[in-house]
């Protein structure tokens, strides 16, 4: 949990807000079709209880914030691109909502998805 502790009192920050602010920003990403789970029972989980935390992995230790995203991508356009621009997205959303540093952003695409073109 981040802590900051001001005149007024003590704010704390759960990775769980943080995982929150970054599902919307990757979501918002062009060429991002959806989030995926780290592993199969966090699938299986996902299906039974619908969190809105689903693909994002947060990690504080006190210093440095690291997040993990699992994208699946739109089938033709630049993964590398996406990829990039999610971590752009991202990294800024976090730091503009929290007003601190975001350590790293790694973005794993796990597969692609083709849209109807009807």
């Amino acid at each position: 949990m981040t802590n900051e502790n001001t005149p007024l009192g003590r704010v704390t920050i759960s990775p769980r807000a943080i995982a929150t602010i970054a599902y919307q920003a990757a979501r918002q990403s062009y060429g991002v079709v959806g989030l995926t789970s780290k592993n199969l029972v966090e699938g299986i989980t996902q299906v039974i209880v619908k969190d809105p935390t689903h693909g994002i992995e947060v990690k504080y230790d006190e210093e440095n914030i690291s997040i993990d995203i699992y994208v699946i991508i739109e089938y033709g356009t630049r993964i590398k691109s996406v990829a990039s621009s999610v971590s752009n997205t991202v990294k800024f959303n976090v730091e503009k909502a929290l007003g601190m540093p975001v350590n790293q952003v790694n973005v794993h695409v796990r597969g692609l998805r083709v849209s109807d073109t009807d």
